[in-house]
């Protein structure tokens, strides 16, 4: 079974170049993460949220230089190899050296979460999330034959919310974008899912930071100019930096989801509306001669029955 959203075949037979991306993935993971741990060295003096824009510094560079590097020697990676690398290399972190100033009932929390985010990833990477094979009735433009394959004129609009990822080169239902962290499209079937991971790892890493926060506490409790910093604190500040980083965005993008949830529209439908005719309305100019198109979106139904069809999986 090929397991290509993580860079490598699963079977009896591995090649080289099936390997390639996960290696590659590796390398990148380490070299981001060897620059973070740069930071505390060279910003021993500066509070944490002097560090955290150094950080984010930091990583896009580290991803500017990689994305050329890989474009001359002509390699390319997998995001979601990046991803699972992350979670082993902060939970890594974690058990080294964070672990033993925990209580066994958090560690236990802890490490069922992370193996939570595992299985989810998994689940998405090799899930469907709502393919309508090409000639369904779903996306047949004839509406007679429709309405005799038992669609209602109520449900023929949310019948047909088809969409087609031209990543995947497949047509989705339900579609809201594809994850190239996550290696697969967001649709009908696995959405609800997506969102849960969008929590479990906010929920995961604020957990991390907390930890992580106690245990280099005394560290700004001494003197800078008495105090030495070891490659643990380095690792354990850089990782809760990293963390921090990666709070932000993921609050900010489950921000934008459960707006869009609330509001009953997909991202893709969002981005590009004026493909997609259901979400077009036409007002005549005063001159009556130039008619414009304004956006409208026939699928609200008011913000508590689009969160109810969300958690149904109906949206």
């Amino acid at each position: 079974m090929a397991l290509l959203g993580l860079g490598f075949l699963w079977g009896p037979r591995v090649s080289t170049d099936s390997l390639r991306p996960f290696v590659v993935s590796a390398i990148l993971v380490s070299i981001s993460q060897f620059s973070l741990s740069l930071v505390p060295i060279f910003c021993d003096s500066s509070s944490l949220f002097v560090m955290l824009p150094v950080s984010a510094l930091v990583l896009v560079a580290v991803a500017v230089i990689g994305g050329v590097l890989k474009r001359l020697l002509r390699v390319s990676a997998s995001a979601p190899a990046l991803v699972f690398l992350n979670i082993f290399f902060v939970f890594g972190v974690y058990t080294v050296f964070i672990r033993q100033e925990v209580s066994l009932l958090v560690n236990a929390a802890l490490y069922a979460e992370s193996a939570l985010l595992v299985f989810g990833l998994y689940s998405i990477l090799r899930g469907d999330p709502g393919y309508v094979a090409y000639g369904s009735v779903l996306l047949s433009n004839d509406q007679d034959s429709l309405t005799e394959s038992g669609y209602t004129t109520e449900n023929l609009c949310l019948q047909i919310r088809v969409r087609y990822c031209k990543k995947c080169k497949k047509h989705i239902k339900g579609f809201d974008h594809h994850c190239p962290a996550f290696g697969n499209c967001i649709g009908l079937k696995n959405h609800r899912l997506f969102i849960l991971l969008l929590i479990g790892f906010i929920l995961s890493e604020i957990s991390f930071i907390k930890f992580s926060s106690q245990s280099v506490s005394e560290v700004y409790a001494v003197p800078k100019s008495r105090l030495e910093m070891d490659i643990s604190r380095n690792l354990v500040i850089s990782t809760m930096l990293f963390s921090i980083l990666q709070v932000l965005w993921q609050v900010i993008f489950l921000m934008w989801h459960v707006y869009c949830i609330c509001f009953n529209i997909k991202t893709d439908e969002w981005i590009n509306w004026t493909t997609y005719p259901e979400f077009h309305r036409t007002l005549q100019s005063q001159s009556g001669q130039f008619p414009q198109m304004e956006f409208q979106n026939p699928y609200d139904k008011g913000i508590l029955l689009n969160i109810l069809d969300f958690l149904k999986g109906c949206s």
